[in-house]
């Protein structure tokens, strides 16, 4: 599926290629704030992170799940870095 993402590291919107699946993806439902962790996901040796809002997915190079421990607040506080 083609989903638009937004590169701080390019500081711009880019289209990808993806599907999201048990493999590559952890989601959460345990949200309050729209701003709070949706899901995270593997892709391309860095991470998607969602929120549970209507912002575009957030591209961050050189981090994966396994980085973060599959952990939404730490992702949470890597997506704010980028602000």
């Amino acid at each position: 599926m083609k989903v638009t993402v937004y590169n701080p590291q390019k500081s711009r919107l880019e289209t990808i290629d993806i599907e999201f699946t048990e493999d590559n993806t952890t989601w959460f439902n345990d949200y309050r704030m729209p701003r709070d962790i949706r899901m995270i996901t593997d892709y391309k040796g860095g991470i998607l992170i969602a929120e549970f809002d209507y912002t575009y997915l957030f591209w961050i190079y050189g981090v994966s799940r396994k980085d973060i421990n599959h952990n939404a607040k730490i992702a949470k506080r890597l997506r704010q870095r980028y602000e």
